[in-house]
């Protein structure tokens, strides 16, 4: 039964469908077809599962549509209309177009969140051997994986998105290709459309207003190239298009901005003018009145106004991490203790105190403190701020702890210089003396005991019976180090969501714990189990000693889980 939100484009009746006679309903999000004298939907094909459809050949008996999906099943409507077989043909190609207007859209939203997937696999290389280990084999599902084991990328990719900003000429950018046809092709990425309607409000409203009730997405910005108002420094005023109004709303905009002024105390733009005599020379200041050209004019009023545009939206970003931080600082200061009496600086308005200037003064002070005062050289700045001070991110730890390795790139010590840090050396150690003097407590070992001692401490000596000559870690290659790694690595995954699920409180939370039980036993049979045997094969000496860790893991989830079942069923009963 169809949902009453969902909005009907198109309805077609007398359509046949394996041998049934019905209505053909073309929604907003799905196509479906009902039996008559029946209120339930028989066929309903969401748009994302739709591949392509297709049409029978003109001269054919039968008037037909076939829709394919994606897995490659297929449903054939015949249209029967009593009246024809014209007016059956033409509301078949009414479907057709239709379907071809709306398939696209939501084709490309599927094709846009595979490669946000495929790109955030190539970019995360543990991410990708996650789903190689865990998907792959099935060990959980795809929507499983991106649902709960992905969660962490791609927040962290949605906190690393950032505003791009309005490039100066971007519209120059925008080169048109030639289409064969006596016609020009405009390539519109998404970040070209986002500066336009930054420079732009106007036009934004316009798509909003148009697309999609009026026009399709491309005629709206076919219309946009051919408009008066994208080429009005080219051609005379007095055409009326669909961007008419926009100019007109711009200028609106620019006169409420110039008669605003600059919120900048230390900024007169009023006194700006064009000098061509230097300092002390000429008698008047007069402004040159003659007529300038008007395109030119137009010229300088868009400069203009793309300036003031890129200002306002660099002013909303700024203005909105201040206010997030503000409310932070605010919640932060009221916890701790709101009894406080913050002090006042010489200058600072009290609240208890009125002034007509309070508001300009205030604004005035803060500019001219950033003018005169650097954080990195206030010794109150880190106390005073200390909530956001930024935290050291490092891309190699082992840079860090260890700095330059030799091999590197960064080592450019020849030959030279080492030889003569060795002869430094030398020289400082033959200048070292041993000094015993006023030094009767220190007890010093003689050699004879300190080489027995070194001899029962070293491999195969009384103190290291137990000891192997060759450890675990020797015998292991490189290739199933890597392997095992691997293995820890998903076996980990899937026991940190098995165990954070304790203590199952909610149904969601005991649905959980029974699937993740089942992966760990499908990890168990799919990978571990393999691994187990090919090491039995190639590296018998190694056994069952890799993966005891790892089995002594699992075999303890699965106690709890049989624990918190023995448990459960008398609950239950």
């Amino acid at each position: 039964m169809t949902t009453s939100y969902e909005d009907v484009l198109l309805q077609v009746g007398q359509v046949r469908y394996k041998k049934g006679d019905g209505t053909l309903y073309v929604m907003s999000e799905r196509l479906a077809w009902m039996l008559d004298n029946r209120d339930t939907v028989s066929v309903s094909h969401r748009y994302t599962d739709i591949k392509m459809q297709k049409i029978s050949p003109e001269g054919k008996a039968k008037i037909q549509l076939q829709v394919v999906l994606h897995d490659n099943t297929t449903s054939t409507f015949q249209f029967v209309n009593r009246a024809g077989p014209q007016t059956a043909l033409r509301e078949r190609d009414q479907v057709k177009d239709l379907l071809f207007q709306l398939l696209p859209k939501f084709k490309r939203k599927v094709n846009k969140e595979l490669e946000e997937k495929n790109r955030l696999l190539s970019e995360n290389p543990a991410l990708l051997q996650l789903y190689k280990d865990l998907v792959i084999t099935q060990v959980i599902s795809p929507e499983e994986f991106w649902s709960q084991h992905a969660v962490n990328y791609t927040q962290k990719q949605q906190n690393q998105k950032q505003q791009i900003g309005v490039s100066s000429a971007f519209l120059a950018d925008i080169k048109p290709q030639t289409d064969g046809c006596n016609g020009l092709k405009y390539n519109l990425t998404a970040d070209i459309i986002e500066c336009i309607f930054k420079t732009y409000p106007a036009v934004r409203k316009k798509h909003l207003e148009y697309v999609p009730t009026k026009m399709t997405e491309s005629e709206f910005w076919t219309k946009f190239f051919q408009s008066h108002y994208f080429h009005r420094d080219r051609i005379h005023t007095g055409t009326k298009d669909l961007f008419t109004e926009c100019a007109k709303l711009d200028d609106q905009e620019m006169k409420k901005d110039m008669s605003a002024g600059v919120q900048d105390p230390l900024v007169d733009l009023t006194a700006f003018e064009d000098k061509t005599l230097g300092e002390g020379y000429g008698s008047t200041s007069e402004k040159p009145t003659g007529t300038q050209n008007i395109v030119h004019q137009s010229m300088i009023k868009r400069f203009n106004q793309h300036s003031i545009m890129v200002l306002k939206a660099f002013q909303q970003s700024n203005d909105s991490n201040k206010t997030q931080g503000e409310t932070t600082h605010t919640t932060i200061n009221n916890n701790e203790n709101k009894c406080v009496t913050q002090p006042h600086v010489n200058g600072d308005i009290l609240p208890g105190t009125s002034g007509e200037n309070s508001d300009e003064s205030r604004v005035k002070k803060m500019r001219i403190q950033e003018k005169v005062r650097y954080n990195d050289l206030d010794g109150d700045c880190d106390i005073l701020n200390s909530n956001n001070v930024k935290t050291l991110n490092l891309t190699k730890v082992e840079r860090y702890l260890h700095g330059p390795l030799a091999g590197t790139n960064e080592s450019n010590s020849s030959v030279e210089n080492i030889a003569k840090s060795c002869d430094r050396l030398r020289q400082c150690v033959s200048s070292w003396n041993l000094n015993q003097v006023n030094r009767s407590h220190v007890v010093s070992v003689n050699p004879q005991s300190a080489v027995s001692a070194l001899g029962e401490l070293t491999p195969g000596g009384a103190l290291m019976k137990g000891f192997h000559e060759e450890s675990l870690a020797q015998l292991v290659p490189p290739s199933l180090e890597k392997d095992l790694h691997h293995l820890y690595m998903s076996g980990c995954e899937l026991l940190r969501h098995f165990w954070a699920c304790f203590p199952p409180t909610t149904n969601e939370l005991q649905e959980k714990v029974i699937r993740m039980h089942e992966a760990l036993h499908r990890f168990h049979s799919a990978r571990l189990k393999p691994f187990e045997e090919r090491v039995m094969c190639e590296f018998s000496p190694l056994s069952h000693q890799l993966t005891n860790h790892l089995n002594q893991l699992l075999s303890t989830a699965y106690s709890k889980f049989e624990l918190w079942q023995s448990r459960r069923k008398p609950s239950l009963r």
